[in-house]
């Protein structure tokens, strides 16, 4: 390229000094070196203007031969062009295989453009979400799945956990996740876990029919040793412990089976459509009756802070919840311990929260403690009557009050269990109208 670029500068300046020697004879030398310095623009223009119309055509064949540097220029431009295609050729090849193994995989996949338009979808879309890939290609996909359960979740765009709907046919189930990427581009994919839900519903109907089968067994149960305790009251120690061990076994089964029938009842009815103000004045004041009661012989001490405002929701899942938490702190919180329930709501959000002075929980256990029969420490939970499914039995009702719950624990220390409700589930109470203007 120098020595091109070198020998473009001799000719020019041997055009221009050709020039310039035949003017200087005939007594114009500056004239000639004007006018050979306009010959060689001249050239290279007319160069210039063929170099043009080449890349104008596409660089199409033939390419044309300029000489000199415009020449390496040319062969420059045309190596890039082959590298470029043979670039773009394997970036084809490799879109063509990920379309390939997309199409066999066993999972929906489609991507949205701007405006969530449907810009490509694979063949099991139209198995597990209802579209047809040619005619549905370009249309927004709310406009095809019109479940205002997916409307509502495209929409949010909180797309950490995914989201379960039925399927285009029945009795299919599809779980559904997307993943942004891009520049306002989503990607969904979708699952059949039609076999899973009905693994699922088959265990929360079983659950539900052993507990309903063991509730009239425990109670006869519970029913003959209550008169045992009775007849034997004048016998040795032994007889009355034995009996009294057995009625605490049969007292302790009957609340697992309380506790199972609510999980399971939450699990398999639909959400309430129309739910009712729920007051949390007097439902504040029951809850801590129940802690005073349950934590008589303890001597703790209970306070209730209330900012006014009310819920919206089922009252009976709600106390059931509430109840739930305030026995946990009961529980967990050494004789002469502080419980603190505490509503407090503003215009973003409400916040029920359980804060207890006990001997706390450690980090590593949070993440679990909703799950069914999970248990911190099995020997002290046995020791004071939980069943390990009161944790679980929160989680599905806030779930079903669009609600989430927040663990905040120290060992040593206590813990604090808050009930977040979002904006739409709050009432409060109306503002005080001004006083009326006084009269003259």
């Amino acid at each position: 390229m120098h020595r091109e670029l070198r020998r473009e500068l001799w000719t020019a300046l041997a055009i221009t000094a050709a020039v310039g020697a035949g003017a200087a004879m005939a007594g114009f030398p500056l004239a000639g070196v004007a006018a050979g310095l306009g010959l060689v623009v001249a050239l290279s223009l007319r160069k210039l203007a063929r170099l043009h119309r080449w890349l104008v055509r596409g660089r199409r064949p033939p390419i044309p031969e300029l000489g000199g540097l415009w020449d390496e220029v040319i062969r420059e431009i045309h190596r890039q062009d082959r590298d470029s295609e043979r670039h773009k050729e394997r970036l084809t090849g490799l879109f063509d295989r990920l379309q390939a193994a997309a199409s066999v995989m066993p999972d929906a996949m489609v991507v949205l453009a701007r405006h969530d338009v449907i810009e490509w979808a694979n063949p099991p879309a139209e198995r597990l979400l209802g579209l047809r890939i040619e005619r549905d290609t370009g249309a927004r996909i709310v406009h095809l799945i019109r479940d205002p359960a997916f409307g509502a979740y495209l929409a949010a765009g909180d797309y950490r956990e995914p989201l379960i709907l039925n399927g285009p046919v029945e009795p299919m189930a599809v779980t559904l996740q997307i993943i942004p990427f891009g520049a306002n581009e989503r990607l969904v994919m979708a699952r059949d876990i039609t076999h899973v839900k009905r693994l699922e519903d088959m265990r929360q109907h079983f659950v539900a029919d052993v507990s309903h089968e063991l509730r009239t067994p425990l109670t006869v149960l519970q029913g003959f040793l209550e008169t045992f305790a009775d007849l034997f009251e004048d016998q040795d120690g032994e007889v009355r412990s034995g009996i009294a061990l057995m009625r605490e076994q049969v007292e302790r089964m009957r609340r697992l089976v309380d506790d199972l029938l609510a999980l399971s009842r939450l699990e398999t009815t639909p959400a309430r459509a129309h739910d009712e103000v729920v007051g949390m004045g007097a439902l504040l004041k029951g809850l801590a009756d129940i802690a005073t009661v349950l934590g008589a012989d303890r001597g703790q001490h209970i306070e209730v802070e209330n900012c006014g405002a009310d819920l919206v929701g089922n009252v009976e899942e709600l106390r059931s919840a509430f109840t739930n938490l305030v026995q946990n702190a009961v529980r967990h919180t050494p004789a002469g311990g502080s419980i603190r329930l505490v509503w407090r709501a503003d215009a973003s959000e409400g916040r029920f929260a359980v804060a207890d002075s006990g001997e706390g929980i450690a980090e590593r256990h949070i993440p679990f403690l909703t799950q069914r029969f999970y248990r911190v420490d099995s020997d002290r939970s046995r020791a004071s009557g939980g069943t390990g499914l009161g944790l679980a039995i929160v989680a599905k009702v806030l779930l079903r009050h669009d609600a989430r719950l927040v663990v905040e624990s120290v060992l040593g220390q206590g813990s604090t269990f808050t009930c977040v409700f979002p904006s739409s589930r709050l009432k409060f109470p109306p503002s005080p109208s001004p006083p009326p203007p006084p009269t003259v």
